[in-house]
Protein backbone atom coordinates (compact mmCIF):
# COMPACT_ATOMS: atom_id res chain seq x y z
CA UNK A 1 0.00 0.00 0.00
CA UNK A 2 1.63 3.37 -0.81
CA UNK A 3 3.08 4.78 2.38
CA UNK A 4 4.13 8.71 1.50
CA UNK A 5 6.31 8.87 4.37
CA UNK A 6 8.55 6.44 3.07
CA UNK A 7 8.85 8.35 0.33
CA UNK A 8 12.01 10.71 -0.25
CA UNK A 9 11.89 11.25 -3.96
CA UNK A 10 14.44 10.13 -4.54
CA UNK A 11 12.88 8.89 -8.27
CA UNK A 12 14.40 5.35 -8.74
CA UNK A 13 10.89 4.11 -9.22
CA UNK A 14 10.37 5.46 -12.56
CA UNK A 15 14.10 6.04 -13.47
CA UNK A 16 14.69 2.28 -13.46
CA UNK A 17 11.18 1.74 -15.17
CA UNK A 18 11.82 -0.23 -18.38
CA UNK A 19 8.60 0.96 -20.47
CA UNK A 20 9.79 5.06 -20.26
CA UNK A 21 12.61 7.19 -20.59
CA UNK A 22 12.24 9.39 -17.66
CA UNK A 23 15.76 10.88 -15.77
CA UNK A 24 15.77 11.69 -12.49
CA UNK A 25 13.70 15.23 -12.72
CA UNK A 26 11.35 13.68 -15.13
CA UNK A 27 10.54 10.97 -12.32
CA UNK A 28 10.29 13.22 -9.54
CA UNK A 29 7.80 15.26 -10.77
CA UNK A 30 5.51 12.23 -11.93
CA UNK A 31 5.63 11.19 -8.50
CA UNK A 32 4.76 14.94 -7.09
CA UNK A 33 2.20 15.40 -9.80
CA UNK A 34 0.31 11.99 -8.41
CA UNK A 35 0.87 12.45 -4.75
CA UNK A 36 -0.94 16.24 -5.47
CA UNK A 37 -3.98 14.06 -7.05
CA UNK A 38 -2.65 16.17 -10.51
CA UNK A 39 -2.84 14.05 -13.95
CA UNK A 40 1.01 12.31 -14.61
CA UNK A 41 1.96 10.95 -18.37
CA UNK A 42 3.33 7.80 -16.18
CA UNK A 43 -0.61 6.75 -15.87
CA UNK A 44 -1.10 6.26 -19.67
CA UNK A 45 2.36 5.18 -20.02
CA UNK A 46 2.16 2.40 -17.26
CA UNK A 47 2.00 -0.79 -18.62
CA UNK A 48 1.24 -2.63 -15.35
CA UNK A 49 4.07 -4.46 -14.72
CA UNK A 50 4.08 -3.41 -10.83
CA UNK A 51 7.59 -3.31 -11.24
CA UNK A 52 8.53 0.51 -9.73
CA UNK A 53 6.99 -1.94 -6.22
CA UNK A 54 10.44 -3.49 -6.60
CA UNK A 55 12.67 -0.64 -7.77
CA UNK A 56 11.58 1.39 -4.91
CA UNK A 57 14.35 1.13 -1.89
CA UNK A 58 12.08 2.78 0.95
CA UNK A 59 9.37 0.02 0.40
CA UNK A 60 7.08 3.46 -0.38
CA UNK A 61 4.76 1.15 -2.77
CA UNK A 62 4.88 3.79 -5.36
CA UNK A 63 2.82 1.16 -7.92
CA UNK A 64 -0.30 1.28 -5.42
CA UNK A 65 -0.08 5.09 -5.79
CA UNK A 66 -0.09 4.69 -9.47
CA UNK A 67 -2.78 2.15 -9.74
CA UNK A 68 -5.12 3.87 -7.46
CA UNK A 69 -4.89 6.78 -9.45
CA UNK A 70 -5.16 4.68 -12.87
CA UNK A 71 -8.21 3.70 -11.80
CA UNK A 72 -9.51 7.06 -10.46
CA UNK A 73 -8.94 8.85 -13.55
CA UNK A 74 -9.75 5.71 -16.25
CA UNK A 75 -6.06 7.03 -17.91
CA UNK A 76 -4.89 3.42 -18.70
CA UNK A 77 -6.86 2.84 -22.17
CA UNK A 78 -7.95 -0.91 -21.58
CA UNK A 79 -11.38 -1.58 -23.84
CA UNK A 80 -14.52 -1.99 -21.58
CA UNK A 81 -14.62 -5.68 -22.97
CA UNK A 82 -11.28 -6.72 -21.82
CA UNK A 83 -12.09 -5.48 -18.34
CA UNK A 84 -15.27 -7.09 -18.43
CA UNK A 85 -13.39 -9.93 -18.71
CA UNK A 86 -12.04 -9.66 -15.13
CA UNK A 87 -15.76 -9.56 -14.13
CA UNK A 88 -16.88 -13.12 -15.66
CA UNK A 89 -13.69 -14.88 -14.07
CA UNK A 90 -15.15 -15.55 -10.50
CA UNK A 91 -18.23 -17.10 -12.14
CA UNK A 92 -16.19 -19.94 -13.76
CA UNK A 93 -17.76 -23.05 -12.00
CA UNK A 94 -15.46 -24.06 -9.00
CA UNK A 95 -14.06 -27.92 -8.18
CA UNK A 96 -12.31 -29.47 -5.54
CA UNK A 97 -11.08 -32.98 -6.60
CA UNK A 98 -10.59 -34.98 -3.05
CA UNK A 99 -6.98 -36.37 -2.73
CA UNK A 100 -4.72 -38.13 0.16
CA UNK A 101 -5.88 -36.38 3.54
CA UNK A 102 -2.35 -36.33 4.35
CA UNK A 103 -1.16 -34.40 1.49
CA UNK A 104 -2.04 -30.83 0.69
CA UNK A 105 -3.97 -28.27 -1.52
CA UNK A 106 -3.01 -27.55 -5.17
CA UNK A 107 -4.98 -24.58 -6.05
CA UNK A 108 -5.46 -23.66 -9.74
CA UNK A 109 -6.87 -20.40 -9.43
CA UNK A 110 -8.67 -20.25 -12.72
CA UNK A 111 -5.73 -21.22 -14.99
CA UNK A 112 -6.48 -24.75 -15.19
CA UNK A 113 -7.47 -24.09 -19.04
CA UNK A 114 -4.27 -21.82 -19.63
CA UNK A 115 -1.87 -24.83 -18.42
CA UNK A 116 -0.06 -26.81 -20.97
CA UNK A 117 -1.48 -29.55 -21.60
CA UNK A 118 -0.03 -32.85 -19.51
CA UNK A 119 1.59 -30.14 -17.12
CA UNK A 120 -0.15 -31.63 -14.22
CA UNK A 121 0.34 -34.79 -14.86
CA UNK A 122 2.94 -35.95 -13.04
CA UNK A 123 3.98 -37.96 -9.88
CA UNK A 124 4.91 -34.43 -8.48
CA UNK A 125 0.96 -34.25 -7.76
CA UNK A 126 -0.04 -37.45 -7.42
CA UNK A 127 -2.18 -37.84 -4.18
CA UNK A 128 -3.29 -33.91 -3.76
CA UNK A 129 -6.41 -32.65 -4.02
CA UNK A 130 -7.36 -30.54 -6.47
CA UNK A 131 -8.97 -26.62 -5.85
CA UNK A 132 -10.31 -24.57 -9.23
CA UNK A 133 -12.18 -22.48 -10.37
CA UNK A 134 -13.83 -18.98 -9.27
CA UNK A 135 -14.14 -19.08 -5.62
CA UNK A 136 -10.66 -19.89 -5.65
CA UNK A 137 -9.60 -16.48 -7.92
CA UNK A 138 -7.54 -14.41 -5.79
CA UNK A 139 -8.51 -10.83 -7.61
CA UNK A 140 -4.84 -9.42 -7.52
CA UNK A 141 -4.78 -10.01 -11.50
CA UNK A 142 -7.26 -6.68 -11.24
CA UNK A 143 -3.58 -4.52 -11.78
CA UNK A 144 -3.62 -5.58 -15.24
CA UNK A 145 -6.70 -3.62 -15.64
CA UNK A 146 -5.71 -1.00 -13.85
CA UNK A 147 -8.25 -1.35 -10.56
CA UNK A 148 -7.53 -1.75 -7.35
CA UNK A 149 -10.74 -1.41 -5.79
CA UNK A 150 -12.05 -5.05 -6.99
CA UNK A 151 -8.79 -6.36 -4.87
CA UNK A 152 -9.79 -4.16 -1.83
CA UNK A 153 -13.66 -6.46 -2.01
CA UNK A 154 -12.58 -9.02 -2.33
CA UNK A 155 -9.59 -10.40 -0.86
CA UNK A 156 -10.88 -11.61 2.29
CA UNK A 157 -13.75 -13.87 0.37
CA UNK A 158 -10.33 -15.52 -1.31
CA UNK A 159 -8.98 -15.95 2.07
CA UNK A 160 -12.22 -17.18 3.59
CA UNK A 161 -12.49 -19.78 0.38
CA UNK A 162 -9.13 -20.78 0.38
CA UNK A 163 -9.34 -21.49 4.56
CA UNK A 164 -12.68 -23.17 3.99
CA UNK A 165 -10.20 -26.23 2.46
CA UNK A 166 -9.02 -27.10 5.70
CA UNK A 167 -5.38 -28.14 4.18
CA UNK A 168 -1.75 -26.42 3.68
CA UNK A 169 -2.00 -24.78 0.73
CA UNK A 170 0.63 -25.04 -2.61
CA UNK A 171 -0.72 -22.02 -5.02
CA UNK A 172 0.83 -22.67 -8.38
CA UNK A 173 -0.48 -20.00 -9.77
CA UNK A 174 2.26 -16.60 -8.67
CA UNK A 175 -0.57 -13.93 -8.26
CA UNK A 176 -2.52 -16.47 -5.54
CA UNK A 177 0.87 -15.98 -3.60
CA UNK A 178 1.39 -12.69 -3.97
CA UNK A 179 -2.11 -11.37 -2.95
CA UNK A 180 -1.96 -13.92 -0.32
CA UNK A 181 1.66 -13.54 1.09
CA UNK A 182 1.57 -9.84 0.77
CA UNK A 183 -0.98 -8.07 -0.38
CA UNK A 184 -4.10 -8.93 2.31
CA UNK A 185 -1.53 -7.02 4.72
CA UNK A 186 -2.52 -4.03 3.14
CA UNK A 187 -5.88 -4.63 4.08
CA UNK A 188 -5.40 -6.15 7.71
CA UNK A 189 -6.07 -9.34 6.84
CA UNK A 190 -5.13 -12.31 8.90
CA UNK A 191 -3.79 -15.91 6.96
CA UNK A 192 -5.63 -18.87 8.80
CA UNK A 193 -3.55 -21.52 6.98
CA UNK A 194 -0.63 -22.57 5.59
CA UNK A 195 0.64 -22.34 2.47
CA UNK A 196 3.53 -22.50 0.17
CA UNK A 197 4.50 -21.15 -3.59
CA UNK A 198 5.08 -23.83 -6.46
CA UNK A 199 9.04 -23.17 -6.19
CA UNK A 200 9.29 -24.02 -2.41
CA UNK A 201 7.08 -27.20 -3.49
CA UNK A 202 8.95 -28.46 -6.20
CA UNK A 203 12.15 -28.21 -4.82
CA UNK A 204 11.08 -30.19 -2.16
CA UNK A 205 10.01 -32.76 -4.21
CA UNK A 206 13.03 -32.79 -5.98
CA UNK A 207 15.17 -32.36 -3.26
CA UNK A 208 13.77 -35.55 -1.33
CA UNK A 209 13.82 -37.51 -4.82
CA UNK A 210 17.03 -36.14 -6.22
CA UNK A 211 18.36 -40.41 -7.08
CA UNK A 212 15.49 -39.99 -9.67
CA UNK A 213 16.71 -36.73 -11.07
CA UNK A 214 17.86 -37.42 -14.61
CA UNK A 215 20.50 -33.68 -15.33
CA UNK A 216 19.46 -31.88 -18.18
CA UNK A 217 22.40 -30.11 -18.92
CA UNK A 218 20.61 -27.19 -20.18
CA UNK A 219 20.68 -23.53 -20.15
CA UNK A 220 17.41 -21.96 -19.54
CA UNK A 221 16.11 -17.97 -19.80
CA UNK A 222 13.24 -17.31 -17.40
CA UNK A 223 10.30 -15.21 -17.64
CA UNK A 224 9.33 -13.89 -14.10
CA UNK A 225 6.20 -13.07 -14.33
CA UNK A 226 4.92 -9.27 -13.26
CA UNK A 227 3.52 -10.72 -9.75
CA UNK A 228 6.47 -11.85 -8.52
CA UNK A 229 7.61 -8.19 -8.09
CA UNK A 230 5.44 -8.75 -4.39
CA UNK A 231 7.79 -11.59 -3.60
CA UNK A 232 10.86 -11.70 -5.37
CA UNK A 233 12.69 -13.38 -2.08
CA UNK A 234 11.06 -16.62 -3.14
CA UNK A 235 13.45 -16.93 -6.66
CA UNK A 236 15.72 -18.48 -4.49
CA UNK A 237 13.70 -21.74 -4.87
CA UNK A 238 13.94 -21.89 -8.45
CA UNK A 239 17.42 -20.86 -8.59
CA UNK A 240 17.70 -24.49 -6.04
CA UNK A 241 15.38 -26.18 -8.54
CA UNK A 242 17.49 -25.60 -11.59
CA UNK A 243 20.86 -26.50 -9.52
CA UNK A 244 19.24 -29.90 -8.61
CA UNK A 245 18.01 -31.02 -12.33
CA UNK A 246 21.15 -29.53 -13.75
CA UNK A 247 20.16 -26.69 -15.54
CA UNK A 248 22.02 -23.24 -16.16
CA UNK A 249 20.17 -20.12 -15.80
CA UNK A 250 21.63 -17.72 -18.38
CA UNK A 251 22.71 -14.25 -17.83
CA UNK A 252 20.61 -11.74 -19.37
CA UNK A 253 19.47 -8.48 -19.53
CA UNK A 254 15.91 -9.06 -18.72
CA UNK A 255 15.78 -11.21 -16.16
CA UNK A 256 15.25 -10.60 -11.93
CA UNK A 257 14.56 -6.89 -11.04
CA UNK A 258 15.00 -6.21 -14.92
CA UNK A 259 12.51 -8.99 -15.92
CA UNK A 260 10.13 -7.36 -18.76
CA UNK A 261 6.75 -8.51 -18.59
CA UNK A 262 4.98 -10.87 -21.28
CA UNK A 263 2.81 -7.91 -22.14
CA UNK A 264 -0.37 -10.16 -21.46
CA UNK A 265 -2.16 -7.03 -20.47
CA UNK A 266 -0.84 -4.69 -22.67
CA UNK A 267 -2.00 -6.55 -25.87
CA UNK A 268 -5.46 -5.24 -25.63
CA UNK A 269 -4.34 -1.74 -24.90
CA UNK A 270 -1.54 -1.18 -27.21
CA UNK A 271 -0.74 -3.92 -29.98
CA UNK A 272 2.30 -2.95 -31.72
CA UNK A 273 3.97 -1.96 -28.29
CA UNK A 274 3.31 -5.27 -27.10
CA UNK A 275 4.57 -6.95 -29.92
CA UNK A 276 8.25 -4.69 -29.59
CA UNK A 277 8.45 -6.03 -25.94
CA UNK A 278 7.56 -9.14 -26.40
CA UNK A 279 10.36 -9.06 -29.29
CA UNK A 280 13.03 -7.94 -26.81
CA UNK A 281 12.71 -10.42 -24.37
CA UNK A 282 12.72 -13.14 -26.77
CA UNK A 283 15.53 -12.09 -28.96
CA UNK A 284 17.59 -11.43 -25.42
CA UNK A 285 17.01 -14.41 -24.35
CA UNK A 286 17.99 -16.30 -27.53
CA UNK A 287 20.68 -13.94 -27.88
CA UNK A 288 21.88 -15.02 -24.36
CA UNK A 289 22.30 -18.91 -25.76
CA UNK A 290 19.05 -20.09 -24.12
CA UNK A 291 17.76 -23.57 -24.82
CA UNK A 292 14.29 -22.73 -24.17
CA UNK A 293 12.45 -20.03 -22.18
CA UNK A 294 10.80 -21.32 -18.65
CA UNK A 295 7.34 -19.71 -17.66
CA UNK A 296 5.41 -20.18 -14.32
CA UNK A 297 2.88 -17.62 -15.16
CA UNK A 298 0.14 -19.84 -16.86
CA UNK A 299 -0.91 -16.51 -18.56
CA UNK A 300 2.67 -15.73 -19.56
CA UNK A 301 2.96 -19.05 -20.90
CA UNK A 302 -0.01 -18.67 -23.10
CA UNK A 303 0.96 -15.30 -24.28
CA UNK A 304 4.51 -16.47 -24.91
CA UNK A 305 3.79 -19.80 -27.16
CA UNK A 306 3.23 -18.17 -30.39
CA UNK A 307 6.08 -15.68 -30.54
CA UNK A 308 8.37 -18.25 -29.36
CA UNK A 309 7.68 -20.72 -31.75
CA UNK A 310 8.24 -18.09 -34.39
CA UNK A 311 11.90 -17.31 -33.64
CA UNK A 312 12.56 -21.40 -32.96
CA UNK A 313 13.00 -21.05 -29.13
CA UNK A 314 11.56 -23.68 -26.94
CA UNK A 315 9.12 -22.83 -24.52
CA UNK A 316 8.64 -24.84 -21.67
CA UNK A 317 6.47 -24.56 -18.60
CA UNK A 318 8.31 -25.16 -14.71
CA UNK A 319 6.17 -27.93 -14.06
CA UNK A 320 7.12 -29.87 -17.50
CA UNK A 321 10.59 -29.13 -16.95
CA UNK A 322 10.75 -31.12 -13.81
CA UNK A 323 8.86 -33.63 -15.41
CA UNK A 324 11.69 -33.95 -18.16
CA UNK A 325 14.25 -34.20 -15.06
CA UNK A 326 12.39 -36.84 -13.65
CA UNK A 327 12.41 -38.73 -16.84
CA UNK A 328 8.14 -38.38 -17.66
CA UNK A 329 9.03 -36.38 -20.39
CA UNK A 330 11.81 -35.78 -23.13
CA UNK A 331 13.29 -32.03 -23.42
CA UNK A 332 12.22 -30.70 -26.58
CA UNK A 333 14.20 -31.18 -29.83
Amino acid sequence: MWDASKCNLCGDCLVKCLYVNYDKDKAVAEIKALIEGNEADILSQCVTCCGCREYCPTGADPYDLILKAQERTEAFPIPAEAAGAFDLTSMIPSEVITGDPDKPVLSLCVMERQLPEGALDSQLFKGMTIAKGGDYFCYIGYVHVAKESPIAKNAQKFIDNIASLGKEIVFIHDDCYAMTHTKVKDYGITVPFKYMHIFEYLRNYIRDHRNSIIKLDKKIAYQRPCASRYTPEKDVFLDEIFQLIGVERVKRRYDRETALCCTGPLINVNRERAIQIQTKNIEDAIASGADALVTLCPMCDRVLRRPTSERGLNKIYITDLCRMALGEEAFPG
